[in-house]
């Protein structure tokens, strides 16, 4: 199917993206275009919307010390030692 442009700014546009692109023709660089904008959308949609790349490092910070702190205190009574020995079967 062929493509009609009848808007000489678009075409131009065209012109200029099949230039960027590389495309052979002004269809294929039209083409390559709209799969990249449509490709970026969906992969835009799929990441959720409270990603840690949305928060302030200050914030992820935070949310990473409250994890800790939530673990509790470590027994000041355990022995690494043995309890390495035991896993090792030493």
């Amino acid at each position: 199917m062929a493509l009609h442009i009848t808007d000489p700014e678009l075409d131009a546009l065209a012109e200029h993206a099949q230039r960027i692109l590389k495309a052979p023709t002004k269809t294929d660089a039209i083409r390559q275009a709209l799969e990249r904008v449509v490709d970026e959308e969906v992969a835009a949609d799929a990441i959720p919307k409270d990603t840690p790349q949305e928060k302030s490092p200050e914030e992820r910070l935070k949310a990473l010390q409250d994890r800790v702190k939530a673990l509790g205190t470590p027994n000041p009574d355990f022995d690494d030692k043995a309890f390495l020995d035991e896993m090792w079967e030493i």
